[in-house]
């Protein structure tokens, strides 16, 4: 930056870092909190930064906002680590002492009383955000207090679900595979019969439909949210059709148009109001059996990977439950249970609903943190 090269960003930080140092460990800070900061939202803060006058912290301030956000959910944490960053009472944010540790990754941002140290600048802050970030992936949802399930439920934004796929029937031209003898012959005769290259095709691929059946009783209240923005990631980013989502618990519920909204508030407002049974009871077997009369047995479970969250807590016949799992898993392709409870330490698997759902599931995972459902997403993208 030619003009903010030679500015000073406030007295705070002036002497000790350069101006594009402290730019740009800005927008790491944010991108560690969960903002979506690109490298070209990136070089476009410098670009704005250097067009307005660095002492004016009104002006800086709007020139971050302006480039950095893509959204309303953005403003709250912009504001956050704008505060946070470069109006901290002793300059620059530092990495707390060991003592202190606990409180710095139980909470999303640094404190604001952070003292300085020598030797320690941008790197270490962020650092510390991306520690408290990375902690924060891993914790179990249901212990969140309502600031870190916001924070965590910007950080979905990074999840990134692949589409299984399938093998069609239809072949496709590619540069190997199967010799495709018509249109070799075709360009043989194109050049009155001189020898042609050989053209290959291949099977073509196709996205595997994904079947999620939400339990939203109010044994798994504290994971519904979350689990219904899993949801909404695949919907939006899978192939139209893709991708289907119902809800249960005292009943069936067919959610997948509400969760067609690009904005993820949005989707989940609309399938909250679509859903009459959030947190009552749960009756997987009698729901199952709805799913497969209605839907499954028609194409819906054909081939597909059946996702099912659930704790297992199961007030129906748990006999019912078994036969409709065996009944699932026989027109589906993969049946995958997500328990929220299964990497705890000293889980075992005696709820009523899970042993007589075992036997019919192809994986059985766990469902209580994001770094979760970032290892449930590879599972079914290799199904």
């Amino acid at each position: 930056m030619s003009e903010a090269g030679n500015a000073v960003v406030w007295t705070q930080t002036a002497g000790n870092h350069a101006p594009d140092e402290v730019l740009l460990g800005f927008a790491r800070a944010l991108r560690a909190a969960g903002v979506p900061v690109t490298l070209d939202r990136s070089r476009a803060w410098l670009e704005a930064a250097s067009l307005v006058d660095l002492g004016d912290r009104q002006a800086t301030y709007w020139a971050g906002r302006a480039t950095l956000c893509s959204c309303p959910d953005d403003l709250d944490r912009y504001d956050q680590v704008f505060e946070a960053w470069f109006l901290a009472k002793e300059g620059l944010p530092r990495q707390q002492p060991r003592t202190r540790q606990t409180e710095l990754v139980s909470a999303p941002l640094p404190d604001d009383e952070q003292e300085s140290g020598d030797g320690e600048g941008v790197d270490d802050a962020v650092q510390a955000l991306a520690s408290a970030t990375e902690v924060l992936r891993h914790r179990d949802i249901a212990e969140l207090s309502g600031a870190q399930k916001a924070i965590l439920a910007a950080m979905f934004t990074a999840l990134r679900p692949v589409s299984p796929r399938r093998r069609a029937h239809r072949r496709t031209p590619f540069r190997r595979g199967d010799v495709d003898a018509g249109r070799t012959l075709r360009q043989t005769l194109r050049r009155m019969g001189e020898p042609a290259d050989i053209a290959w095709r291949r099977r073509r691929t196709r996205p595997r439909r994904v079947v999620m059946l939400v339990d939203v009783s109010g044994s798994m209240s504290k994971y519904a949210d979350a689990l219904l923005r899993l949801a909404h990631r695949y919907v939006v980013a899978g192939d139209r059709g893709a991708v289907e989502v119902f809800t249960t618990g005292t009943r069936l519920t067919r959610v997948t148009r509400a969760l067609t909204h690009r904005d993820p508030e949005r989707a989940l407002a609309a399938a909250g109001n679509a859903v009459p049974d959030w947190a009552g009871g749960t009756r997987l077997g009698e729901n199952l059996k709805a799913f497969n009369d209605r839907w499954g047995q028609r194409g819906m479970a054909r081939g597909a990977v059946v996702v099912v969250f659930s704790d297992g807590w199961e007030r129906g016949d748990p006999a019912l439950l078994a036969e409709q799992m065996a009944r699932l898993h026989r027109m589906a392709h993969r049946v995958v249970w997500v328990n929220p409870h299964r990497g705890k330490a000293g889980y075992q698997p005696v709820q009523s609903g899970v042993l007589a759902a075992l036997p019919h599931v192809d994986d059985f995972v766990a469902g209580h943190s994001l770094a979760t459902f970032h290892e449930l997403t590879e599972v079914i993208s290799r199904a």
